[in-house]
């Protein structure tokens, strides 16, 4: 049987103003960025579940013993907010379970977690991301810093593989370069490994955690563009890498 993943986010819609002279109208676009990652895993043996952003925050599941029936959740480019609000909570004003918090005792249980960098994820741009101030933050492999995370790199940088002999790691050479990442701090305690950095700073790029009978993981960069350019998506290693990823966090 195929190990099951479910992909929350890496979604978006633009709402676009046309302003032509003396006159104005609107139009809207509804785009997603999984495909690249989706087929990566799908060709490595997984089942991928991918939920677009606007179906987060009333349809992921609320509880751990919901989120079991997958055997890794990822989480890219979306907020917290989409998952400690929802409809119930938000216009009705009902008490909901914050998901967040599943999520930890889903993992903490023995599941695995993973989060995809992006304008959304771990602080984000303006801190509207938010995840340090959740149950999400206390489970992963870095350390969540307050405010914009966010790193341009228009110039491109190159990851450092730190643990090439790590399974994750293994036959991946030669990494292309990026456009950007969310700067963290890796964790210094048992459980912990750093397994790549970037950045002039040695930011962490690659590292995961074990966490309660569970893993945990994170790529601090995107999985597609922008932060994620072509050389990244078309890069031989590409699906490797993310195969051998989740194998790791689900124990293959």
């Amino acid at each position: 049987m195929k190990k099951k993943i479910l992909i929350a986010g890496e979604s978006w819609i633009k709402h676009i103003s046309h302003i032509k002279g003396f006159d104005i109208f609107t139009s809207c676009e509804y785009e997603t960025g999984v495909k690249w990652i989706k087929e990566a895993l799908e060709e490595g043996g997984f089942e991928v579940v991918h939920m677009p952003g606007h179906e987060v925050y009333d349809n992921f599941p609320f509880s751990s013993d919901e989120l079991a029936a997958y055997n890794a959740i990822v989480l890219s480019d979306i907020g917290a907010n989409s998952l400690q609000l929802s409809t119930a909570t938000f216009s009705m004003g009902k008490a909901r379970p914050d998901r967040c918090k599943s999520i930890e005792d889903y993992v903490y249980q023995g599941g695995a977690f993973a989060m995809i960098g992006g304008y959304l994820s771990f602080s984000g741009i303006d801190g509207k991301a938010r995840y340090g101030a959740t149950a999400i933050g206390d489970i992963l492999p870095v350390t969540i810093q307050s405010g914009d995370d966010r790193v341009e790199c228009p110039e491109g940088t190159a990851p450092k593989v730190q643990e090439p002999g790590h399974p994750i790691m293994k036959g991946l050479s030669n990494w292309p370069h990026f456009l950007g990442f969310n700067r963290t701090i890796c964790r210094n305690e048992a459980g912990t490994q750093l397994l790549a950095t970037i950045g002039n700073r040695g930011d962490p790029f690659i590292a995961v955690r074990e966490y309660g009978k569970g893993r945990t993981g994170i790529f601090a960069s995107d999985a597609a563009p922008h932060w994620g350019p072509v050389e990244f998506l078309e890069w031989p290693g590409y699906k490797v890498f993310w195969t051998q990823f989740f194998n790791w966090l689900t124990r293959v």
